[in-house]
């Protein structure tokens, strides 16, 4: 329940799931809790950001469809085109370094990234402005926000924090950037979660059931509640308190570090 907790809060949040998630195993000499854990808690991650975007998707898939009938482009079926070619840099990289992503999963380098790319996110939301724009307005911003998103894999880094980051520095709002970052989770955690469940297929572990849909409602609830929070908060006072939490985890993991 406490890392399905962890997943849900972190998985949307600039702050990287993989830095909280090793605090644990670190601090406490937990184990790490399975394949069977993993699908769990991003299905559970997968069901809140669909739940709580269900209007969107609703409207991409119905003005999609509009446009694929009159074969011609509008506002929908441009947003699904930019949601699907910033999805491909982060498939390549995903199938093409996968491997050598799990002998990043250090102390130093998670602290490394997680101060790093704080003062990166910092730098970035100190540049909006009140002409951003609030939507992706071409595929080149989609593009270089699907390549900001292919180096998320690097322990640390943070998926949301750093297309969010990317978007800022593309010259979107704080809530379009974190809209286009939440709508972009959806195929890489759908695409993350199939490849799990294959391997899963193939494995003889038993799995406990019960315990794997605890995991998926702790992870589903606690995410939903996250992005609900987040886009509110972000219009209020920005990514400040979120730069700072991240300075003050990267100290936290260099002192365990150290010690």
């Amino acid at each position: 329940m406490i890392l399905a907790l962890i997943q849900g809060l972190t998985e949307f949040l600039p702050i990287s799931s993989s830095a909280h998630l090793l605090l644990p195993s670190m601090l406490l000499g937990w184990p790490d809790q399975g394949l069977a854990f993993d699908v769990a808690v991003h299905f559970g991650t997968l069901s809140a950001v669909v739940v709580y975007f269900r209007q969107d998707l609703w409207a991409l898939a119905q003005g999609g469809g509009r446009a694929l009938l009159a074969r011609e482009v509008n506002d929908s079926s441009r947003e699904i085109g930019f949601l699907a070619l910033a999805t491909v840099p982060a498939v390549l990289v995903g199938f093409a370094l996968n491997d050598m992503m799990d002998s990043l999963r250090t102390i130093p380098v998670i602290a490394s990234t997680t101060i790093i790319f704080a003062l990166l996110l910092a730098y970035a939301d100190r540049r909006v402005q009140s002409s951003s724009t609030e939507g992706v307005g071409n595929w080149r911003v989609a593009l270089l926000i699907g390549c900001a998103q292919a180096i998320a894999p690097i322990p640390g880094t943070s998926r949301s924090g750093i297309t969010i980051t990317a978007g800022l520095l593309l010259g979107l709002s704080r809530h379009a950037a974190a809209r286009f970052s939440f709508l972009l989770s959806i195929p890489i955690i759908s695409g993350a979660a199939l490849l799990k469940v294959t391997e899963l297929s193939g494995a003889d572990t038993p799995v406990d059931l019960p315990l794997m849909a605890l995991g998926t409602t702790v992870a589903a609830l606690s995410a939903y509640a996250c992005i609900a929070v987040f886009l509110r908060l972000i219009e209020a006072v920005g990514m400040l308190p979120f730069v700072m939490y991240r300075l003050f985890l990267g100290v936290v993991l260099c002192a365990l570090w150290w010690a």
